[in-house]
């Protein structure tokens, strides 16, 4: 085993995703001087929709990354369908509460690696064994996966930025069962080829039963992709069997008709596939010491709240700013930075629990709810307070709002979260 000892100000980050990425940029702007492990042998591309509300936008203008990011969400139609393919209008994404940009993780990937200065060093096949630390640093053993390898070096800081199963929080927190909370819902993302039968590409298409639902995500300049989520009351059983075998008879007996057929039968043969367990994390802290966590890795609001990649991008951008203003004390930068960003993480994981119920319905009397909240957005006496749920109420101004300012002033006292009936 080697043992490096660099000079200076050194941070490691554990994960290149959208959290890492932008932790190494923000942490590059500061003057301090990054190093990013990630255990994929290479840099992820593609994967499934994100949307980035104004939260993160506002991040990732300081980041420097926001010109290099589009909205890709198409001014196409909702629809709510049935199985025979009977439709009738609908509530798509853009009609929650917000004003997300639609894109790939892969367009915010591509973005900040982008933006990365080419002497940030990156090391691929590379994860943390054991982090030990003291006042004055921390000591990680990196292993090299490829190599069989190991070294240890000393950090001034050690970011975990590394998801929902973070390495970094095992290690230094404890096991994931004391932070992982399960919703018992799953989730299947992955890309269509093109639009499904008796749709445009541009067509926003929900089908909602009890326990169970498809929603088409579509893109104005590349074809939909798919997410399929069911409730399930015991979530390791659905890694026991083929995903495809599973997600099938989750879906039936029934016949599956024309589009969700389609979209049953794209997913035989789909090259990315992220099928996975709806699960938030939840810590009395994210930072120990010189050890912080950014991201799914402390927070996961969930793919229901639509926060991840916003509240990963401002938490990191956050971060930064919190160290440079308390440029003597990295315990007094992280206390900083989880105060001012715990109670807007805290609102937006328990807006994710309450949007849960318009992305797949638990019960029948959740769907009739839904179906009510859609015909009233349709009526011109009712419409105008949607409207303003989407654009004025508590969850639009929190997740459009730049709560990752350094002078951010939260407006009032926080309000409970409840989905129109």
């Amino acid at each position: 085993m080697n043992t490096r000892n660099n000079g200076g100000r050194r941070a490691l980050v554990v994960g290149l995703g959208i959290s890492g990425i932008a932790t190494a940029l923000r942490l590059r702007q500061i003057g301090w001087t990054p190093v990013i492990v990630e255990r994929s042998p290479g840099r992820r591309s593609g994967g499934y929709f994100i949307a980035l509300f104004g939260a993160g936008r506002a991040a990732a203008r300081r980041l420097g990354i926001l010109d290099r990011l589009a909205d890709r969400g198409p001014d196409g139609t909702a629809y709510d369908i049935d199985r025979a393919g009977n439709r009738r209008p609908g509530l798509g994404f853009k009609d929650f509460p917000g004003r997300p940009w639609m894109m790939m993780r892969g367009d915010v990937e591509e973005a900040g690696f982008a933006a990365l200065p080419s002497d940030v060093e990156i090391r691929y096949s590379t994860v943390p064994t054991l982090i030990e630390q003291d006042p004055d640093g921390v000591n990680v053993t990196l292993a090299d996966t490829a190599g069989g390898t190991s070294v240890t070096e000393r950090f001034d800081l050690v970011v975990g930025a590394d998801g929902l199963r973070s390495t970094v929080r095992r290690l230094v927190f404890g096991p994931h069962e004391e932070y992982l909370r399960r919703m018992n819902y799953m989730l299947v993302a992955y890309q269509l080829p093109g639009a499904l039968p008796g749709h445009d590409q541009t067509d926003s298409v929900i089908l909602a039963e009890p326990g169970r639902s498809m929603w088409i995500f579509p893109f104005k300049d590349r074809p939909p992709t798919a997410l399929l989520s069911y409730h399930t009351d015991d979530v390791d059983a659905e890694f026991t069997r083929p995903m495809v075998d599973r997600v099938r008879a989750v879906f039936g007996p029934e016949p599956a008709g024309p589009v969700l057929g389609a979209a049953l039968d794209v997913l035989e043969s789909a090259e990315e596939v992220l099928f996975d367990s709806v699960e938030q994390v939840h810590m009395d802290t994210w930072h120990r010491g010189r050890v912080v966590l950014v991201g799914d890795a402390a927070w996961c609001v969930t793919l229901y709240a639509g926060m991840g990649a916003s509240s990963g991008l401002a938490g990191a951008d956050l971060l930064g700013t919190m160290l440079a203003r308390h440029p003597r004390s990295v315990a007094q930068a992280l206390t900083e930075w989880e105060r001012q960003l715990r109670p807007s993480i805290g609102y937006l994981q328990g807006n994710g629990m309450q949007m849960r119920s318009l992305f797949v319905p638990a019960t029948r009397f959740e769907l009739a709810r839904r179906k009510v909240m859609v015909r009233m957005s349709k009526m011109p006496v009712t419409s105008p307070l949607l409207r303003r749920w989407r654009t004025k109420g508590k969850a639009a101004r929190m997740k459009d709002m730049d709560f990752s300012h350094p002078d951010f002033a939260r407006p009032g006292p926080a309000e409970p979260v409840r989905v129109p009936a």
